[in-house]
């Protein structure tokens, strides 16, 4: 299979030498569809990070300085240039990752959406609050708010134009500078977006890319780090927040899910089949929010079973640098063996394999079936653990109290879904899941997709949100700027102390009472 024309040596050597490295060494970047070797990707040592950073903070305090609405223009221009450029970045997507082509132009279009909504809401969410102060009339106080510095920003290869460019977004209108490593195996797509932000306009050296596994520079990135963004697994997001802590950084932890959906009994399965099917098996299963458990209710499971398992099989699977496919491959080898190795030991166990189950080796290296199982126990691993890839499983509910306590019972709380057609019902019934994420009708778009609200994980699903007005302020600092425009607060050396506290008693009784204080 050949490379997309856009896909030249001239871009792969643009793209490549964007990477801070002097180490010499190199990561064999691979075409997934393939397994076909790309490019040599340069790494970065702890040194290159730390020098990184130092380029950042220079160009972080110019960046700083300039009005926010010269900020704002510099993301005007990177959002048209985006809109020209969304199917190269797609091409480079596609070649990274394996992911369908509409998953990767969907991908891109995320990016669009988080900056337009930041460049209008950028300045009602910066601007300065001013407060009455501690003495009414005389004193006020006022909150300002300051960029972190330099943002240490590490993004995964599931989503990774989005998760770099989107949470990138408001840290830089903020006025931030930015550290990035995005994983080994899909950076030439997030570097040819960084190329965007300079093209708009961006002062040189304001974000720095840096590569590497994350044991060997993962450290000296939160180290260095004024705010820590991560997205990625659980496991490892451990290690960040523990790291970040032990430094008093703030961070963002956006980790794991092992996501619900319950189907009620008033339910259109007409709708319910294609949208739980997007929710399942998008970008191959490759995602945080997509739906790994489905629960039915016992009157309900035979008619959804055989119409869920009919549209499985009817997935167009593919390696095609074209819109044909609905989906694509798993992102590596060792992706696809981690898949494989938690429906083998659910089949082991007793699990039904109701479609699909196997790789498929005809179709690329990384290729893996859209796959429905049934009879899951607790002792398999992908009933507890997720298995991000092409596969859900069909539990069966008596009661709706029945259904929310099986969803509940797990250690994430990223995303879930409730279908019905009683939407007040519905909805009551999402509110009692515990999940960050509720989505009515839908499998997780209509959440994630909403970027005036905040999206964040309960449990061990992370730490922290992005989007709405708390994506911004998380990369800021508030300063409380008080002024007190006659001295009242200082008490004279003959101060009746009875008197005064008596005073101050009825004062404040006085104030409460006009709503003052």
């Amino acid at each position: 299979m050949s490379l997309p024309s856009s896909i030249t040596p001239e871009l792969l050597k643009k793209l490549t030498d964007m990477v801070v490295s002097t180490s010499g060494r190199t990561y064999p970047l691979t075409e997934v569809y393939t397994g076909d070797k790309v490019v040599d990707l340069p790494q970065s040592s702890p040194e290159d990070v730390e020098t990184a950073y130092a380029e950042a903070r220079k160009a972080q305090a110019v960046w700083a300085s300039w009005p926010l609405k010269r900020r704002i223009d510099v993301m005007k221009r990177f959002h048209e240039l985006l809109l020209q450029n969304g199917l190269n970045i797609a091409d480079l997507m596609q070649v990274e990752t394996g992911k369908a082509r509409r998953m990767a132009f969907e991908e891109t279009c995320d990016v669009l959406m988080v900056t337009s909504h930041y460049i209008k809401a950028a300045p009602r969410i910066l601007k300065e609050k001013k407060h009455g102060g501690v003495v009414p009339i005389v004193s006020t106080s006022t909150e300002v708010r300051l960029p972190k510095g330099v943002v240490g920003l590490i993004s995964p290869w599931n989503f990774p134009f989005a998760t770099s460019l989107s949470d990138a977004m408001p840290a830089l209108i903020a006025g931030n500078g930015i550290v990035l490593k995005p994983d080994n195996k899909s950076t030439l797509n997030v570097a040819f977006g960084v190329g965007l932000l300079y093209e708009a306009g961006m002062p040189a050296g304001l974000l720095q890319i840096v590569c590497g596994e994350g044991p060997d520079i993962g450290p000296t990135i939160v180290d260095n780090a004024d705010y820590v963004m991560f997205t990625g697994s659980t496991a490892t997001g451990r290690t960040i927040g523990a790291q970040a802590g032990q430094n008093l950084t703030a961070c963002t932890l956006e980790l794991g899910g092992k996501n619900p959906l319950i189907v009620l009994d008033d339910a259109n399965l007409d709708e319910v089949i294609p949208g739980t099917i997007m929710g399942a098996f998008l970008n191959t299963g490759q995602a945080c929010m997509h739906i790994e458990r489905i629960y039915v209710s016992e009157k309900r499971k035979d008619e959804f079973t055989q119409r869920f398992v009919q549209a499985a099989q009817a997935i167009g699977v593919g390696a095609s640098y074209d819109f044909a496919p609905d989906m694509g491959s798993l992102v590596s080898v060792p992706q696809r063996e981690r898949v494989e190795s938690h429906v083998e030991d659910a089949v082991a166990k007793g699990a039904t394999v109701l479609t699909g189950g196997k790789a498929r080796p005809d179709l690329g290296p990384a290729f893996f079936e859209p796959t429905v199982l049934t009879d899951i126990t607790d002792d398999m691993i992908l009933a507890k653990m997720e298995t991000f890839g092409p596969v859900t499983s069909i539990y069966t509910y008596k009661t709706v109290d029945e259904a929310v306590a099986l969803a509940n019972d797990t250690d994430y709380g990223l995303n879930a879904s409730v279908w019905g057609s009683d939407l007040k019902a519905a909805e009551a019934v999402g509110r009692r899941i515990e999940a960050g994420n509720i989505n009515i009708n839908d499998g997780l778009a209509a959440s994630y997709a909403s970027k005036k609200s905040t999206s964040g994980g309960f449990k061990t699903s992370g730490v922290g949100s992005r989007h709405g007005d708390a994506g911004m302020l998380k990369y800021t600092d508030v300063q409380n700027v008080a002024v007190l425009k006659k001295q009242v607060l200082s008490n004279p050396p003959d101060t009746d102390w009875d008197k005064n506290v008596d005073k101050t008693v009825k004062g404040l009784r006085f104030m409460r009472k006009l709503g003052i204080r």
